[in-house]
């Protein structure tokens, strides 16, 4: 332990962290959670798990996030992220160490990455014990009992760290600060996980396509016979659900990489969205929710300590993150083989795009580049009465610090040189937009995936979408023609196809900023607007 503890200490130092007053090392959930609940930072449920609230920030503050500009042609700021200088970085970092050196902080060493070839070895120092047991279930735990030296990059977290807008030239008290040369990121006054968890991925964005591997925003699974499946979505289309399924093993439930050795999980852990969730359509995850080990974010509680999973009291967003043992049908090793088949997820609340189509290499680049789902009406403040489109390229952009093309480009070599099936998946509405039409039955959904998966649609044939160009199968087992094809849900046809022609023409104009960036073929991949 001598070994150990001077180790950690001349790790600590070189960061400036040489007067904190308390150094807990590597603690286990037990012992994290029990320091959370005697220091006031959560509570238990009646399931046993540890319940906090993140407020007032209870999601990613995504206009407090910055890039230090290191010169490389290829870096990208996605909307909201900004660019700091060196010199304001090693400004901030001072004073966030000065502060952390008054605390008590939890230090915990974790690997991003499944694959030995591929891992990067991650230290996440924080201020709140419950903050270290969400890396606990979120990153694969190091075995060993000796610390990083020099790890691939370190978190610093302090959640009583505020900085001084006007002086330190940040848009808030609140900062998420990537440093890519110097492997640090700091990450004040926020308190929510997801932070975090999203700083890591973003590294592995940066690092991983440099070494002609391909990082995804996708959750990974397969079957018994070694098959592999990826399901791409932003929050709310349903990959966490959809990839949770009894009949394969779990590989990940959100960030992956492609090398050319597979698939490979960069977590060990989950981070579920809880809101509404179901115990009858998803067992697996509402087992893993509501046990001693979970971590539940902005969940209201009864005074029986019983969760309130429909309740949006607190946020929308309700979390919760829980390792992936959890899962009963979970891949130990993380990893598998090239996919099969690739779904697109996008939960369109116009409810005018097909449940399922197959796509050809250039639609499938054009989608991914595109990364289109919609926001519903009531969810967030200046919405209105009306869905509205929203594009996320490559289905994670806030999580990209460089330019889209690098992954689209890797995406291409990928799916040619493996021969991946790229399907686009709604899990939105039928027979009319949000309000009129009704969202397409989980069970459907599934019946859609098993068929593809499962090879019965090998050799089905398919009808070509007038408007927006994709295939679609004339048969899927067990889902009626009229969920298949939407505009037979639409009581007004007329309708459909002015709806159906506004969103074509949102993807198109979306598009027009990779007009000179993409080849002519994936130009002409998208909608066919009039």
């Amino acid at each position: 332990m001598e070994t150990l503890h001077e180790t950690l200490r001349s790790e600590l130092e070189k960061l400036g962290l040489s007067e904190v007053k308390d150094v807990l090392y590597n603690l286990d959930k037990a012992e994290l959670i029990t320091r959370a609940i005697l220091d006031g930072e959560g509570v238990l449920s009646d399931s046993g798990a540890l319940v906090v609230n993140t407020s007032p920030f209870t999601g990613r503050s995504p206009n407090d996030k910055y890039l230090i500009d290191n010169g490389d042609p290829d870096l990208w700021y996605a909307s909201g992220t900004e660019s700091l200088s060196e010199e304001q970085f090693s400004h901030l970092r001072a004073k966030l160490v000065q502060k952390m050196n008054t605390e008590r902080l939890y230090v915990r060493d974790v690997f991003a990455g499944a694959d030995p070839e591929n891992t990067a070895r991650v230290r996440v120092i924080t201020d709140l014990a419950w903050q270290n047991l969400a890396a606990s279930n979120m990153f694969i735990e190091s075995k060993s009992d000796q610390p990083h030296i020099d790890p691939d990059f370190t978190i610093l977290v302090s959640s009583q760290f505020a900085a001084d807008p006007q002086n330190d030239g940040l848009r808030s008290a609140a900062m998420v600060i990537l440093n890519f040369d110097a492997k640090q990121v700091l990450i004040g006054k926020t308190r929510y996980a997801g932070e975090i968890k999203k700083s890591v991925f973003t590294f592995m964005n940066y690092l991983l396509p440099k070494k002609g591997i391909l990082p995804l925003h996708c959750s990974a699974n397969k079957g018994q016979d070694g098959s592999v499946a990826l399901f791409f979505g932003l929050s709310g289309t349903g990959k966490t659900t959809l990839s949770s399924d009894p009949e394969r093993a779990l590989i990940g439930d959100d960030e992956h990489g492609w090398s050319d050795n597979g698939i490979f999980n960069f977590e060990g852990g989950c981070y579920a969205k809880t809101i509404h969730i179901n115990p009858k359509y998803e067992p697996l995850v509402w087992s893993a929710i509501n046990r001693f080990g979970c971590l539940i974010e902005n969940v209201p509680l009864d005074e029986h300590h019983h969760p309130d999973f429909d309740s949006s009291a607190i946020t929308e967003n309700t979390r919760a993150s829980y390792p992936l043992e959890f899962i009963s049908n979970y891949e130990p090793s993380g990893m598998g083989g090239h996919p099969n088949h690739i779904f697109f997820l996008t939960a369109d609340a116009f409810g005018v795009m097909p449940p399922l189509a197959k796509l050809s290499h250039a639609q499938a680049i054009y989608y991914f580049l595109s990364g289109y789902t919609s926001k519903l009406a009531g969810t967030e403040r200046g919405l209105g009465d009306k869905p509205q489109a929203t594009f996320s390229t490559c289905f994670g952009a806030p999580f990209l610090p460089l330019k889209p093309t690098v992954y689209a480009n890797l995406l291409s070599e990928k799916l040619a040189k493996h021969g991946t099936q790229v399907w686009l998946l709604n899990t939105g509405w039928s027979g009319g937009a949000f309000g009129t039409g009704k969202r397409i039955a989980l069970p459907l959904t599934r019946a859609m995936i098993s068929a593809v998966l499962g090879g019965a649609l090998d050799h089905v044939e398919t009808h070509t979408h007038p408007i927006f160009g994709v295939e679609i199968p004339n048969e899927v087992p067990g889902v009626p023609q009229e969920v298949l094809n939407p505009e037979l849900s639409w009581s007004d046809q007329s309708a459909y196809e002015d709806e159906a022609a506004s969103l074509a023409q949102k993807l198109t104009q979306n598009f027009e900023k990779y007009r000179d960036s993409v080849s002519r073929e994936v130009l002409e991949a998208g909608p066919r607007v009039h």
